[in-house]
């Protein structure tokens, strides 16, 4: 319970570089993630280039208990993450037998041709674990630490929600936020210095605006309510002392 689990994402996909798409999986993935007590440490956007793909996830895997990527495992040529993440683990990317079955009788109920191209969403590496897909039926998959899925925002959640209670949570970061009439110019250095006497917690500024007024929000976090709290008055008592 006292383990800090750590995560790192990889967003695949040329039409987000290029602002085509609007990424909305990020964030999604955060809010789960944070709710049940893993950190996202990292996020990485790379193109639809294999090698992209590979020196990511290779990074990302061996620094993280968790890699997540999202996007390029659909019918199209430029969809090769399953071929990169194969290579990534140095295992042969085949069409698996269950995935090639549910969606065969899928195409087969709808009555669409089920083609070459629907098939290569039944590819991924050998020895690689489903991950369910209760909306278009073909299936992410689990590889190593590396969870791999659709970059369809309803999808990915859909696919999320089916891998987060198979994760191995740690203990959720508490949080209080506080507000500050001093602007971050004025605070930013007895913040450092609690800060660094708080280093179990983790304190943050943000600047904001409303109805004509410029202030700014303290935010502390800590797994620990004690600390938390030893945080937040010390932050409290130097406000006051400004």
């Amino acid at each position: 319970m006292n383990a800090i689990v750590t995560a790192g994402m990889v967003v695949i996909g040329d039409e987000i570089l290029s602002g085509r798409t609007k990424d909305r999986n990020i964030g999604h993935l955060a809010d789960m993630l944070t709710a049940v007590g893993i950190d996202l440490k990292e996020v990485r956007i790379v193109a639809d280039d294999e090698e992209a793909i590979v020196e990511a996830v290779n990074a990302l895997r061996g620094r993280f208990d968790y890699v997540f990527t999202t996007g390029g495992i659909g019918p199209t040529h430029d969809d090769i993450t399953a071929e990169a993440i194969s290579h990534a683990f140095g295992l042969p990317c085949e069409h698996d037998a269950e995935a090639d079955r549910l969606l065969g009788e899928h195409f087969a109920k709808r009555g669409i041709v089920y083609t070459d191209a629907r098939r290569r969403m039944a590819r991924m590496p050998r020895g690689a674990t489903h991950i369910v897909n209760p909306i278009s039926v073909a299936p992410g998959f689990k590889i190593g630490n590396v969870y791999v899925m659709a970059g369809v925002p309803s999808i990915f959640q859909a696919m999320l929600d089916n891998a987060v209670p198979t994760l191995r949570t740690g203990v959720k970061l508490l949080s209080v936020a506080i507000p500050s009439p001093h602007p971050e110019g004025t605070i930013g250095g007895p913040l450092g210095e609690i800060q660094k006497a708080h280093p179990e917690t983790i304190i943050g500024s943000y600047p904001k605006y409303l109805d004509g007024k410029f202030w700014t929000e303290v935010v502390v976090r800590a797994r620990s309510e004690k600390a938390l709290r030893k945080a937040a008055d010390a932050v409290n008592g130097m406000l006051e002392g400004l």
